[in-house]
């Protein structure tokens, strides 16, 4: 849990589900903190989606892993019951607005839960799991009166979200089709896997952070 500021709002909470290497990686802290460092009135929550069993974080050192059968044990669905549960805990506690952050495989959480109407802001980068014949998450974004506003950040070389989706995610989501909302930001000379401390990576990181935070103070 990462409480942003000392007034933060009780009533507000922001969800972020993380990629397959859980909150024990240490990029994935710095990704927090980041949100965190950039200010914001709510209390962001990493639920363990992976319940103590994400991917090694060095998949170099475990070559014997094997990510589809660990993919079988935590489908979307398994993970997305995770989150509703703590969900309904925060209700419980107050809480009557939520927002969503989702990077890699909890950017297609991030779909859902905005698609859903769960949620009232959805922040999604790097998304993963999107198969082509899943799509059907973008045609139903533009069937029904979505409650929930999406961003999207995106980047010129990703194998989760190729250019064919990212280009055609406009369509459906674009020209007033999501009422409270819809913005997808391109960081051009970025990638998904290059390494943070390449300058041009790092300055699209933060202008993606920054893009969330801002974001969401609009939304919330």
């Amino acid at each position: 849990i990462a409480i942003l500021c000392a007034e933060y709002l009780k009533d507000k909470a922001v969800l972020y589900s993380l990629d397959a290497f859980g909150p024990g990686l240490p990029s994935n802290s710095l990704k927090t903190d980041s949100l965190r460092r950039m200010g914001s009135s709510c209390t962001y929550y990493a639920p363990d989606i992976f319940e103590g069993d994400p991917a090694p974080n060095d998949l170099l050192v475990f070559l014997d892993f094997n990510i589809r059968e660990w993919l079988v044990k935590h489908p979307p669905e398994r993970a997305l019951s995770i989150v509703r549960k703590v969900m309904e805990a925060l209700r419980e506690q107050g809480v009557i607005k939520f927002a969503g952050v989702g990077f890699c495989y909890g950017g297609r959480l991030g779909f859902e839960f905005a698609f859903t109407n769960e949620i009232i802001a959805s922040s999604v980068a790097h998304p993963s799991l999107l198969q082509d014949g899943d799509l059907e998450v973008r045609r139903r974004a533009a069937s029904y009166e979505s409650r929930a506003s999406l961003v999207i950040d995106s980047c010129d070389i990703d194998k989760q979200f190729l250019k064919e989706r990212r280009e055609g995610a406009d369509e459906p989501f674009g020209d007033g089709r999501i009422a409270p909302g819809y913005q997808q930001a391109y960081w051009e000379s970025c990638s998904s896997q290059t390494a943070q401390t390449d300058p041009k990576v790092k300055a699209g990181m933060e202008g993606a952070f920054k893009n969330t935070v801002k974001w969401f103070r609009k939304q919330l």
